[in-house]
């Protein structure tokens, strides 16, 4: 096999791999800073069905104090896996109120289902044991959350 050729599939497989896919899509969302409980947090916004579908998938790592607000249409029960997803998280359910219904843990790549413990507008992905490492948990408030329910 000659050089071009060699060089053309690794830039096929960098640009379609898995950590191409979640790069790029990392760049095209919005972000914003929350204060949980005190505590400050960059999240990507995702509010569509296309981002909540992919969330933090296909990703090795996040930085510190960084993660992924996952934005719903209405408030209602919400469930979240792991399927392709690389990093471990802890996830918190959100009211329409701002307040942390319940927080997870979730072990990557698996499918166990886990639920939001009544309806909730939105869900916050953060590295697993950042709301425990801050004492953050069910009854605290989110503050940021400036998309309304619809």
């Amino acid at each position: 096999m000659n050089r071009i050729a060699v060089m053309t599939i690794v830039l096929v497989l960098f640009t379609a791999g898995p950590s191409g896919a979640g790069t790029a899509l990392a760049a095209e969302l919005p972000t914003t800073t929350l204060t949980v409980a005190g505590h400050k947090a960059v999240a990507e916004i995702a509010a569509t069905p296309e981002q909540r579908a992919t969330g933090l998938m296909h990703r090795f790592s996040l930085r510190p104090d960084h993660g992924m607000l996952f934005v719903f249409e209405r408030a209602e029960p919400q469930a979240f896996w792991m399927r392709n997803t690389y990093i471990p998280l802890s996830i918190a359910f959100i009211d329409r109120n701002g307040r942390i219904l319940n927080i997870e843990d979730m072990a990557p790549q698996t499918e166990t289902s886990h639920w939001s413990k009544g309806a909730a507008l939105y869900a916050l992905e953060m590295r697993k044991g950042w709301f425990a490492e801050r004492a953050i948990r069910p009854g605290d408030r989110v503050e940021g959350l400036s998309v309304q329910e619809r």
